[in-house]
């Protein structure tokens, strides 16, 4: 049999196939835990940095001790304790028949189509047990993507600490831009809610007017990309209301208001 035949072409040609596929599936399985462990560490450093509580040359799993973890039944702000909050995967839930519901088209402002009936919540306390920040994950649709993200409430349950995505695929340099430092330094210090509790926070089409009688709710829009800058805005709306997390902070603005009488 000659050395270069059609046969033993393709025999070699699946043999290497054979050889790669086993080696690529290997490699995979291999790196499957430390892929889970590397994303791990990303997300608790994303939820650091939006309570401004990253610190260069500290280890993020020590920083990242000053939370506790909950899981919150989104319709009434309970915690739930017989769901694993380790192990609780938000995205899969929604798409669940037995922990994800169908969000009503009029409610939908944040584009979901599908939300999780619980989520995860992180709560930063001092050594009292005090409440000192809680962070919240939220999301909605852009205009290319839907965008992931946090947001820090301090302590009075309405001043943002922090707000910042950790995953989106809006365009570079337009809707992109929601991972601008200076844009993300604006939301420091902004009321999410009025002294009435009304939730007022507001992403304009273009610039605060820095005469604005409510310019406490008040952020820059971004510039060239109005619907992700009404994305934002109303995956806030929808998180921060009556359909997010509502209940959980309408409950723990009460208990702080009855602890503080």
């Amino acid at each position: 049999m000659a050395n270069e035949t059609v046969s033993k072409t393709f025999l070699v040609a699946g043999a290497l196939s054979v050889v790669c596929s086993a080696f690529v599936a290997s490699s995979a399985v291999l790196l499957r835990p430390k892929q889970a462990k590397n994303k791990d560490l990303d997300r608790k450093q994303n939820i650091l940095q939006a309570a401004g509580l990253l610190e260069e040359g500290k280890s993020i799993e020590e920083l990242f001790q000053q939370f506790e973890i909950k899981i919150v039944d989104l319709a009434t702000g309970e915690y739930r304790d017989d769901i694993d909050a380790v192990t609780f995967d938000q995205r899969k839930a929604a798409k669940s028949d037995d922990q994800g519901i169908p969000v009503e088209k009029a409610d939908d402002i944040a584009g979901l189509a599908r939300r999780s009936l619980y989520a995860l919540v992180y709560l930063a306390q001092d050594e009292k047990g005090d409440l000192r920040q809680l962070i919240l994950p939220v999301h909605g649709r852009g205009l290319w993507s839907t965008l992931y993200g946090y947001i820090a409430l301090d302590a009075d349950l309405s001043t943002i600490n922090g707000f910042s995505f950790y995953e989106h695929g809006e365009t570079p340099g337009l809707g992109g831009e929601v991972d601008n430092p200076r844009w993300k330094a604006q939301w420091i210090g902004k009321k999410a809610f009025d002294e009435s509790g009304d939730l007022k926070i507001t992403v304009l089409k273009g610039r605060v007017n820095p005469d604005s009688p409510t310019i406490e709710h008040e952020i820059d829009g971004l510039a060239g990309a109005t619907i992700t800058s009404r994305g934002v805005d109303a995956l806030l709306k929808y998180w921060l209301g009556e359909n997010g997390f509502g209940p959980l902070i309408d409950r723990l603005q009460s208990k702080e208001e009855k602890s503080n009488g």
